[in-house]
């Protein structure tokens, strides 16, 4: 096995540069991987304000634009999807009934590049979406988004931030991906083995900032504060220490436990870092049994959607949970989806 080797000093200089960027909005994401094919993923949503999360069931057979105007892609849903709709203008997070899933996060560092005019565009906040609509594994996305078939957009979201992100990929085989845009270039992490993602800095840059905490090695050495760089560390080293041999329920308990551990207290500030931000929300994916949780900070249950329980038929209307405004919900929710009209992805117009 080959090991590599990084200084101190080379870590410092990683580490402030994730200091610098880390103004960003901070959310962590994380896969288990189990015996008995369980995969299992969990993310928090830590934003500066609630984002006015609602849930959306959408069917198959959508007639899909990517919202960028004139030379905007468009598509046609071949999976049907339940997900976490951003201000109601866009996907951020889901799960395919397919049993893909997908969750965005911050990322300052995202630099899509300029549309040239030869290829469709789609606003980024499409994008999860598109992933949902079109594949079924990771492998099957890797191979169509590494020819690159659109250009990215990145408008302005309705609170005035930027919407810069990373988008991460995984699917019940325990495949993940993650996908950056990095000065124009797309860049691609594809394996089991990147089960975490937080924000700043660039992914190849906190993989290196972990290698670092693995050689320090265990728990009372690790990092604690709330950087995107101390998430990661502290995400990896939990998630790989829960049992091989934890399945179902205790599996599902397992990963929200440590996505709890990694998230924000709601409130907390940071001098100097203003957009160091409280966990709003989390979610957690049983990708075996398709089953979505979702966990709000400001509410004290947690609520379930089982995917087996939809329709997802083309021309079945699409449904939505309402979340904003304070709604909640306990168990199984279900029955609690409305027809209602799909939202409009953010557009640059």
């Amino acid at each position: 096995m080959k090991h590599t080797f990084i200084s101190r000093a080379t870590v410092a200089g990683i580490v402030g540069l994730a200091l610098l960027s880390s103004v960003s909005h901070a959310c962590t994401r994380c896969v288990y991987l189990g015996s008995d094919n369980t995969v299992i993923v969990g993310r928090s949503m830590d934003w500066a304000e609630d984002p006015g999360t609602n849930l959306y069931c959408f069917p198959r057979g959508m007639k899909r634009n990517g919202a960028a105007g004139l030379n905007s892609i468009d598509w046609t849903s071949k999976y049907g999807s339940i997900v976490c709709a951003f201000y109601d203008v866009g996907t951020v997070d889901g799960m395919n009934e397919q049993g893909l899933v997908v969750n965005a996060l911050f990322l300052v560092e995202s630099d899509y590049g300029k549309p040239d005019g030869k290829k469709p565009v789609i606003s980024i906040a499409a994008w999860g979406q598109y992933v949902l609509d079109n594949f079924s594994t990771v492998s099957e996305a890797v191979e169509a988004l590494r020819k690159e078939p659109f250009d990215i957009i990145a408008p302005i979201l309705p609170n005035g931030s930027p919407a810069q992100g990373h988008l991460s990929i995984s699917d019940p085989a325990g495949d993940s991906a993650i996908f950056e845009y990095v000065k124009g270039k797309l860049v691609i992490h594809h394996g089991r083995e990147y089960q975490v993602m937080t924000n700043s800095p660039i992914f190849s840059q906190q993989l290196a900032i972990n290698k670092y905490w693995e050689g320090v090695g265990g728990m009372a050495f690790l990092p604690g504060t709330n950087r995107a760089s101390d998430r990661f560390a502290r995400a990896s080293f939990f998630i790989s220490a829960i049992p091989e041999k934890t399945v179902g329920k205790k599996a599902v308990a397992s990963v929200f436990s440590i996505i709890r551990g990694v998230s924000v207290p709601l409130g907390l500030t940071t001098p100097g870092q203003p957009n160091i931000s409280g966990t709003i929300w989390r979610t957690v994916h049983d990708q075996k049994n398709r089953v979505l949780y979702f966990d709000s900070a400001t509410s004290p249950t947690v609520f379930w959607v089982e995917m087996a329980g939809f329709d997802f038929s083309p021309n079945t209307p699409v449904k939505k949970l309402q979340l904003s405004g304070g709604e909640t919900y306990n168990g199984n929710a279900m029955s609690k989806f409305v027809p209602a009209e799909p939202f409009k992805f953010l557009s640059a117009e």
